[in-house]
C-alpha cells in the first residue's frame, strides 16, 4: 500500500520504518529536512511540501498525520483537506482531544473526505513489539486501511481494532492513558514505601524481578520499572518532576461530566501536578495555619 506520513518525530519515524519493513511505500514530509533525509535513507520517498505528498499518491489517497495535538494537528489536517479530493482519507494517529476529532471528522465529511482517528500506544518499543491501535471512523474507511493497521500492530489479529465512529479511537486512547496514570502512580507509591523501610535494606530491583513472574501485578509497566531500577536504584539523576500529555486531564474532566467517580485516576493526575510545585506555597501555608491554631513548630526554609 502507498501512503503519506506527515510528521517524523520519534513515533512517526518508527512507524514509517515498521511500515516500510512490511512492504508499504511511504511518502514522508516533515518541517525538519534532516528527519526527511533520515527516512529517505531508510527507503521512504521524501517530499518538501504537503502538496508534493498528495501529488505522489494514487487516488484514493491515504495520509497519516503524526504531529503533536492541538494547533499542529489542526493546521496539518485542515491544510491537507484543502489539497485532497473526495474519497481520500486522512488518519490522525496522534493524541488529539476526541472532541476536536469529532469536529474535524464532521468538517472533512462535508467535503467528502474520510477521517480516521487512531489512538496509538507503544512508545519507543512499538517499532519492535508493534503498536496498540484503537481506531475510530466509518466502517468502509477503516476496512480499507486494515493492511496498514495489521502491519503496525503486534500481529495481524492482535493489538488493534475498530472501536467505533469518528472520535471513538481517541476517546478510548484517552481512557487508556488515564488508567496508565493510575497504574504508574500505584507502582511509584508502593516502591516509595519499600524504599522508606530502611531497616530492611530492601533491594528494589530484586523485588521488581520477583513480582514480574507469577505475581498478580506483573505487567509491562513493571518490566520497565524493573529495568529503570536496575540502571539506577537510587534514581539520583532524575528530577522529581512528572509531565503529562493532557489526556489524564481530559479523562478526569470526562469522568466529572459523566458523573463517574474516578478517584485513582484523579489522584494520579494531581500527584503529577504536585511534583512540579517548586515553590510549595500551599504546603507553606498549611504549616503556617497549624502554627496559628495549635502553636505547632514551623520548619524554617533553608
Amino acid at each position: 500500500m502507498r501512503l503519506g506520513m506527515i510528521g517524523l518525530g520519534r513515533m512517526g519515524a518508527n512507524m514509517t520504518t515498521r511500515l516500510l519493513a512490511a512492504g508499504h511505500q511511504i511518502v514522508v514530509y516533515d518541517r525538519d529536512d534532516e528527519a526527511v533525509k533520515a527516512a529517505q535513507a531508510g527507503g521512504a520517498e521524501g517530499a518538501s511540501t504537503l502538496q508534493q505528498v498528495v501529488d505522489a499518491l494514487p487516488a484514493p489517497r491515504v495520509v497519516w498525520v503524526m504531529v503533536p495535538s492541538g494547533d499542529p494537528t489542526e493546521e496539518s489536517v485542515m491544510s491537507l483537506a484543502e489539497l485532497m479530493e473526495p474519497g481520500d482519507t486522512i488518519i490522525d494517529g496522534g493524541n488529539s482531544n476526541y472532541g476536536e476529532t469529532v469536529r474535524r471528522g464532521r468538517v472533512l465529511g462535508e467535503r467528502g473526505l474520510h477521517f480516521v482517528d487512531v489512538g496509538t500506544s507503544g512508545g519507543v518499543w512499538g517499532i519492535k513489539e508493534g503498536y496498540s491501535l484503537m481506531i475510530g471512523g466509518e466502517d468502509e474507511a477503516v476496512k480499507a486501511l486494515s493492511p496498514i493497521f495489521e502491519s503496525l500492530a503486534p500481529s495481524s489479529e492482535l493489538g488493534w481494532g475498530h472501536v467505533g465512529p469518528t472520535g471513538a479511537g481517541h476517546f478510548t486512547k484517552m481512557i487508556h492513558n488515564g488508567i496508565e496514570y493510575g497504574m504508574m502512580q500505584a507502582f511509584a507509591e508502593g516502591f516509595a514505601i519499600l524504599k522508606k523501610k530502611e531497616e530492611f535494606d530492601l533491594d528494589l530491583h530484586q523485588i521488581a524481578e520477583i513480582w514480574r513472574h507469577g505475581s498478580v501485578v506483573r505487567s509491562w509497566l513493571l518490566d520497565l520499572t524493573s529495568e529503570a531500577l536496575n540502571q539506577d536504584s537510587e534514581l539520583a539523576d532524575i528530577a522529581p518532576f512528572v509531565s503529562d500529555s493532557g489526556e489524564g486531564r481530559w479523562t478526569v474532566a470526562e469522568a466529572i461530566d459523566l458523573d463517574v467517580p474516578a478517584p485513582v485516576i484523579t489522584h494520579s493526575l494531581l500527584a503529577r501536578l504536585r511534583s512540579r510545585d517548586e515553590v510549595g506555597f500551599g504546603d507553606r501555608l498549611l504549616s503556617a495555619m497549624r502554627n496559628q491554631f495549635g502553636g505547632h513548630a514551623i520548619k524554617k526554609a533553608q
